[in-house]
């Protein structure tokens, strides 16, 4: 089969390689369409350490060719795959936190991904894409589901104001969560003038731009309390700061980011001073994958708006670029179509 394989930091090439055998438990994928990620763009440039040669790859659906998933999933049962796979038996799984499970790990990191014509899967972790879904969006699922976890922990509910900081794709998504969990305002900050117009096409009720603007709208739109709940998504340790400032006392942090910094400074006092809760969020879960599919469906979460670029399998570096701004910084989601 043809692959895209990191041979070395920096270093990508269309590949044949063998098709990877079907052990046991396992479903055969022939993959159709998958996104790219912040973690490949990671490991592409040699920030996580990986065993090279790797295929990449985390975000994929595709047609199962080979072994039988849950529910009556069979050959060409069109599906999507959570990249998350555990063992099932350490305490950390037994306790139901199977995305920490530390004998686990994740398909295009740990063992080879989907940037390639097949991958295989745990059974139990492919699930059916309804006919409403296209194959050009449903790679965002697998991103939404670590949305929709970090949701359940931070406990959104009913009409309590969140801020979003950081209106990327993800933070894109998490407007949207907002909306359809019933918060109410949902607040959208970002530099970005047009990703601010974005975010209210899908559902923010107000948008500023980061600094004394939004921290007035915030406090014009809750009678002067501050945000029950914000949300980093900027990845940088001086906006979390920030969202500590701009949560109400007795509030909630939700720090979705993955942050590369080693040091920073934090607001500590008004930490403790407003008893603010600071949550954290990994991955995602079993159960998140059906509720994100029926969210999509029924239109809950709008997936296309957030898709800027469509390339080849082949055009992977030129993909990678587009992360970094190579577009001039106008981008969103990229997608690879596999069959183009």
């Amino acid at each position: 089969m043809k692959a895209m394989v990191l041979e070395a930091p920096n270093k990508l090439a269309l590949r044949e390689v063998k098709r990877p055998p079907l052990r046991e438990g396992d479903v055969l994928v022939r993959v159709t369409n998958t996104g790219i990620c912040g973690t490949d763009q990671s490991i592409y440039y040699g920030g996580i350490p990986v065993s090279y040669p790797l295929i990449m790859g985390h975000e994929a659906i595709g047609e199962i060719v080979e072994g039988e998933g849950a529910g009556g999933l069979g050959r060409g049962s069109r599906v999507i795959l959570d990249p998350v796979y555990f063992c099932g038996r350490c305490y950390q799984c037994r306790a139901g936190q199977t995305n920490l499970c530390p004998n686990g790990g994740l398909v295009g990191r740990d063992r080879d991904g989907g940037f390639a014509e097949f991958v295989t899967v745990p059974a139990g972790n492919a699930y059916r894409l309804p006919d409403e879904v296209a194959d050009g969006a449903a790679p965002l699922i697998q991103v939404l589901t670590t949305c929709l976890h970090a949701h359940r922990l931070a406990k959104v509910f009913p009409g309590e104001a969140v801020v979003v900081i950081g209106l990327g794709v993800t933070g894109q998504l998490h407007v949207q969560l907002a909306k359809a969990r019933g918060a109410y305002p949902v607040i959208g900050i970002t530099r970005s003038e047009w990703k601010r117009d974005l975010a209210g096409e899908l559902g923010a009720d107000i948008t500023a731009p980061p600094g004394a603007d939004a921290a007035r709208a915030i406090l014009d739109a809750t009678d002067g309390r501050g945000a029950d709940l914000v949300i980093e998504c900027a990845s940088r340790i001086k906006v979390l700061a920030e969202a500590m400032t701009l949560a109400r006392i007795g509030g909630r942090v939700l720090a979705y980011s993955t942050y590369t910094e080693k040091q920073g400074e934090l607001p500590f006092y008004d930490w403790y001073f407003k008893e603010l809760q600071i949550i954290n969020a990994r991955a995602a879960k079993s159960e998140d994958y059906p509720a994100c599919i029926d969210l999509v469906q029924r239109g809950q979460v709008r997936l296309d708006p957030l898709i800027s670029h469509t390339l080849p399998l082949p055009k992977l570096d030129e993909a990678l670029a587009l992360l970094t701004g190579g577009d001039g910084g106008r981008h969103m989601k990229v997608i690879l179509d596999h069959a183009a």
